[in-house]
């Protein structure tokens, strides 16, 4: 396995990540340069945009699921395909879940510099953006929304529970049309999972990976609070949530859903558009290392 010495790693980071560590981010860059890379930082954030440098061999995202959803789809835009890995700094980290990789910066800066096979992930399109582990239209999308920015920067994932309490005082039932493979199915609530964990160690469809190409589908035909109680619950216990009563379960490449509102999506942990939105897997998949 060969170095990546005298070539040039992009290290972008995210101030406003959950967990976001000037020390942890300084001694990251230490341990790419120490190995010979050199190094680019950049910003990114709301309101900044992602600009990959045109000499860059690698992309290191530091942040939330949220960051490296804007880091891919920079990456994906560039032109060239790049290599990229994730140091998680962000509230939940789904993605970097999946690798059970170390959390210590020269650890991540070693790992990166061997060039190891890495593995390849398949995010999927969603209108004009992109997701790699799950996005939901419902309450979970609801409680995104009604997130307080503020809050999450200061008190991390208890920010959740503030939104989810204002969810479940204001409920609301909304009739979703979901359109896939020539089939309609009539909900209040879907789930799409392309990988393994929601929401923290969670799995809302146990047999989703990011590295297969495929799309885990729940739909709640009902999403009552009582429906939306008991699918937290299952969740929270390690039961399937496909095989609870009231909900439909396929797998797929591609979908639509439509409402009559506007309804937000969440996706990896932002609000990423509003219905209509189609989804679908992405055929370039993305090298992660």
């Amino acid at each position: 396995m060969t170095k990546l010495a005298g070539h040039r790693v992009q290290i972008i980071h995210n101030k406003s990540a959950g967990r976001h560590s000037p020390a942890k981010l300084t001694a990251l860059r230490a341990g790419f340069e120490a190995r010979g890379a050199e190094v680019v930082l950049s910003e990114c954030g709301p309101g900044l945009e992602i600009a990959i440098d045109h000499a860059a061999a690698h992309v290191c995202a530091v942040g939330g699921d949220g960051t490296v959803r804007h880091v891919a789809l920079a990456i994906a835009r560039c032109g060239r395909s790049l290599p990229m890995s994730v140091y998680p700094s962000g509230t939940v980290n789904l993605v970097h879940r999946e690798f059970s990789a170390h959390h210590a910066p020269h650890s991540h800066a070693g790992r990166v510099m061997r060039r190891d096979r890495g593995r390849s992930h398949y995010a999927v399109q969603v209108n004009d953006t992109l997701f790699f582990a799950c996005a939901s239209v419902g309450p979970d999308s609801r409680t995104v929304a009604a997130l307080s920015p503020r809050l999450k920067r200061h008190f991390g994932r208890l920010a959740y529970v503030v939104a989810i309490v204002r969810v479940l005082v204001d409920w609301r039932r909304d009739k979703i049309e979901i359109l896939c493979e020539g089939r309609a199915i009539t909900c209040e609530a879907f789930y799409v999972a392309k990988g393994r964990y929601f929401a923290g160690p969670w799995s809302i469809a146990q047999d989703a990976r990011l590295g297969v190409p495929l799309l885990h589908v729940l739909a709640l035909t009902k999403a009552r609070r009582r429906d939306f109680i008991r699918l937290v619950w299952a969740l929270l216990t390690g039961r399937r949530a496909d095989a609870l009563a009231g909900v439909t379960a396929f797998t797929c490449t591609a979908l639509t859903a439509r409402a009559a509102a506007n309804l937000p999506v969440q996706a990896d942990g932002d609000i990423a558009a509003d219905l209509p939105a189609g989804f679908e897997l992405r055929p370039d998949p993305i090298l992660f290392r």
